[in-house]
């Protein structure tokens, strides 16, 4: 009998998602037997500091993929949004699971009901700019940790309201109030955010392929074209999200500054998601996020 290593972060939301993939996978390889194999990632480690000061877009998933060309895991399991908008050459997405709810929360207090000057803890720039435009009297805090982690400094008081993503609560069954829920127009989402994928090495996706959800596939792929031909730095915000209510695809695309001062959104529908994402982000830089991009570069 077969048995396949699944490499995956160590969080409880890591374990759940790689559980979750390998209970889908048992259902199609019936005979195989699957192991989880955890892996510490640089942004595991470095939590002394904001993301973006570390200034590698492969923070969550580096040492995964490591783990993978040396043979030690067979696939792994990411959350999608931590796998940098261009692909390795020597990796592969197997499978893309039918994606959660998209949306990202703010826990703590409804964004229009909180106090002028609260501190509001998030670890995402593109977060702290979107808000930052509805709200710029808050303060805006770093976060760094597990969702534990953060739910409990949000208890101790150390936090008047933090951000996280819908999806990762859902998942970990922490009830989310209605009012806790950032709308796109609001916030809108990273590309990829609330879709678990599966990694392989690139000759070696017949073993999740049949995981694979199409619709999500497509739209993920049209938000992941839009950041790709970006080439975003990891300081400046970028948001995308697709929907695909029929045939032609619709996305909205979103390039800010940090301060949340300029936000240059884009929107658009096409047959062609690959193609759309590229149009609308080409338009994106012809309205200005050229400059921003060259504003804040990666340290």
């Amino acid at each position: 009998m077969t048995t396949y290593r699944v490499g995956t972060r160590g969080s409880k939301l890591a374990l759940w998602q790689a559980e979750h993939v390998i209970a889908r996978l048992r259902e199609v390889h019936s005979s195989a037997q699957f192991e989880i194999v955890t892996i510490r990632t640089t942004g595991d480690k470095r939590t002394d500091v904001p993301l973006q000061a570390i200034g590698d877009k492969s923070l969550f998933i580096k040492e995964i993929e490591e783990a993978l060309i040396s043979g030690a895991v067979d696939l792994a399991v990411h959350s999608l949004k931590d796998v940098p908008s261009r692909l390795d050459h020597r990796f592969a997405l197997a499978a893309v699971l039918p994606r959660d709810d998209p949306r990202d929360v703010l826990l703590g207090g409804a964004l229009p009901a909180l106090p002028a000057g609260a501190r509001v803890g998030t670890s995402s720039l593109r977060r702290e700019a979107q808000l930052r435009a509805a709200r710029p009297d808050l303060q805006f805090v770093p976060i760094r940790g597990n969702v534990d982690t953060r739910l409990r400094k949000l208890r101790e008081r150390e936090y008047d309201a933090i951000v996280l993503a819908a999806a990762g609560l859902r998942r970990l069954g922490v009830g989310i109030p209605a009012e806790a829920y950032l709308e796109p127009a609001v916030c809108l989402p990273a590309p990829g955010q609330a879709a678990i994928c599966v990694e392989t090495l690139a000759g070696q996706i017949s073993l999740a392929a049949d995981l694979d959800d199409g619709p999500t596939r497509r739209a993920v792929e049209a938000e992941r074209a839009f950041a790709a031909e970006l080439d975003a730095g990891c300081r400046v915000p970028v948001a995308a999200y697709a929907t695909a209510p029929e045939q032609r695809l619709s996305l909205h695309g979103l390039v800010a500054s940090p301060d949340g001062r300029r936000i240059i959104r884009v929107q658009g529908e096409d047959r062609d998601h690959l193609e759309l994402g590229r149009r609308l982000a080409k338009e994106a830089l012809e309205q200005g996020a050229a400059e921003l991009l060259q504003a804040s570069p990666c340290p």
